[in-house]
């Protein structure tokens, strides 16, 4: 008999899911955003509507040799949080006391954009670190949730 997930481990197991979808050559990342245990938008990490994606093109970031969590600005992809919400916005849906469930912890760009949407918690799995994100989100009273990746079990 399986275990029901809880709603955290449902909807990060989503943006898992959505995360397949990115076409980001570094990184592959998902976003799920909920209000009242229902999905409100998706997003994954890749290039914006109509434009070449770097599965294609190839990614000048890597070219570049520019680290994780620098010059973002070098960058075709927009993130998946970012998408998240963009998508909200495209089709009229309101992300104010949403929950965001990442694949990923948020940057401090993805922070503030979460901030200023009224995302109330962000629920992440980890792998990416900055500071100054999780500075900004505790600042602005959002609950950060990290929740750790199950382990791979071995046969």
């Amino acid at each position: 008999m399986s275990v029901r997930p809880s709603w955290d481990d449902y909807f990060l197991e989503l943006a898992g899911l959505v995360a397949r979808r990115s076409t980001c050559l570094r990184r592959q990342v998902g976003a799920v955003l909920v209000k009242e245990e229902r999905i409100i938008a998706t997003g994954y990490n890749g290039a914006p509507r109509g434009l070449h994606h770097c599965l294609d093109m190839g990614c000048l970031r890597q070219e570049q040799g520019i680290p994780s969590g620098q010059r973002y600005e070098l960058c075709r992809g927009v993130h998946a949080e970012q998408n998240a919400i963009i998508n909200a916005a495209y089709y009229g849906v309101s992300t104010h006391d949403a929950v965001m469930y990442c694949t990923n912890q948020p940057c401090v760009i993805c922070a503030r954009m979460i901030i200023n949407a009224g995302i109330k918690r962000v629920v992440h799995q980890g792998d990416f670190e900055d500071n100054l994100s999780l500075q900004f989100m505790q600042e602005a009273g959002i609950e950060v949730v990290e929740v750790k990746k199950p382990e791979c079990k071995r046969s």
